[in-house]
């Protein structure tokens, strides 16, 4: 082939592709209606003034957030979508990147920096009964947060993080949040009494962080919360955990559709209607276990001393008074069972303050009817129908 004939071909390849070209670019406007069908959210709650498809990059310019239609939108700035690609209908995402926040109000101000999600999938069809048909992200993460009142700095977090990991057959889904430098000015508090309650605690200022992991099945319905902690220094550690079953997707949908109606229907029928059915589909969830725990970290002999002063006694003598009131209030209540136990761990506790332990382990999962019933009919029998124990400074 002459010189000139190869010029010929390679032009009209390149004429070929600069045509295809428009035919494999991506869709801003389809992709953000997928974003929005994704939420379930009624309305479009995420818009955009323009938005700019450049390569794999979608630019969403004058980006807003209508979370509630009756509700002004929240103006986001420039959102940056990198890595996009068209999945099958849908599109992953690799990154997003959120414009720093700098909002103030009145006298009060709020910053957070470094906001960003990877991994995102947006589906192309939200009805399916998988995790396929749900909008998910591999990780989302935020630097530095401040909340500053009259120019002073009264609440913050060093970072956040929050990261899925789903299931390879699109069944299940676990999830992990990570909030660490969490920190509470509690001097600014306006009350005088109770700004001195907690000056006499030794709780001028709240350090610590939280963490939360679990998992959901999303074609099982089990939802299991294995650990929500709050942990924070010279106070103590929280640890609450939850199993429940019955969330399924139609389980999903249904409560979508419930929140809808009380939120584009202001009218009281419909408020008490779309009541009735969230009441309804709560029946729908089955009760599997819980417990919460207390790990003192110092407040409890602070706060007995502070109770204590407060009836003109030691803090020794209010742990006694406590331990005598406690089966009194208790009796009442026609549980004798709890009432022996909650008495023995009080007392255990206050001798020597470690940690407290509320546990409900039912021998089988209980309908949440079945609990409703006996809450409303015999709330005596709810410590055995759920099989409740409380236990004092159990070994971790």
């Amino acid at each position: 082939m002459s010189h000139a004939g190869r010029m010929r071909l390679l032009m009209a390849g390149a004429g070929l592709m600069l045509m295809a070209g428009p035919a494999f670019s991506l869709d801003g406007a389809d992709l953000v209606a997928k974003l929005n069908a994704a939420m379930g959210i009624p309305g479009a709650p995420l818009a955009a003034q323009t938005i700019d498809v450049r390569g794999s990059t979608v630019t969403l310019r004058g980006a807003t957030y209508k979370p509630v239609e009756t509700e002004p939108a929240v103006n986001l700035g420039d959102i940056t979508l990198e890595g996009v690609e068209e999945d099958a209908g849908g599109y992953v995402i690799e990154k997003v990147l959120f414009p720093n926040v700098n909002a103030a109000e009145d006298n009060t101000t709020v910053t957070i920096s470094d906001i960003s999600m990877s991994n995102v999938t947006v589906p192309a069809d939200t009805t399916g009964d998988s995790l396929a048909s749900v909008l998910l992200y591999e990780e989302a993460s935020t630097g530095p947060m401040t909340v500053t009142v009259d120019g002073k700095e009264v609440f913050s977090v060093a970072s956040s993080v929050s990261t899925t990991d789903v299931a390879d057959d699109q069944s299940a889904v676990g999830f992990a949040i990570d909030v660490q430098g969490i920190r509470a000015d509690l001097s600014t508090v306006e009350d005088v009494k109770s700004r001195d309650a907690l000056q006499s605690l030794g709780l001028t200022a709240l350090n610590g962080s939280m963490t939360m992991s679990g998992s959901w099945q999303a074609e099982e319905g089990v939802v299991d919360l294995e650990e929500y902690v709050f942990d924070f220094a010279d106070v103590g550690t929280l640890s609450m955990a939850l199993s429940f079953s019955g969330y399924t997707m139609e389980f999903v949908r249904a409560a979508q559709e419930a929140t809808k109606a009380m939120d584009t229907n202001a009218s009281k029928e419909s408020q008490d209607a779309a009541g009735l059915a969230m009441l309804g589909l709560m029946q729908r969830l089955t009760f599997n276990s819980a417990e919460i725990s207390f790990q003192d970290a110092g407040i409890t002999n602070r706060a007995l001393d502070y109770a204590g002063k407060e009836q003109g006694v030691s803090g020794e003598n209010m742990a006694q008074m406590l331990k005598a009131m406690t089966p009194m209030m208790l009796a009442q209540y026609n549980v004798p069972k709890l009432q022996n136990m909650v008495s023995e761990a009080v007392n255990t506790y206050l001798d020597n303050p470690g940690n407290f332990t509320i546990s409900a382990k039912p021998e089988n999962p209980v309908p949440f009817p079945m609990i409703m019933g006996a809450a409303m009919g015999a709330p005596n029998t709810l410590p055995d129908v759920l099989g409740v124990t409380v236990e004092a400074n159990r070994r971790q």
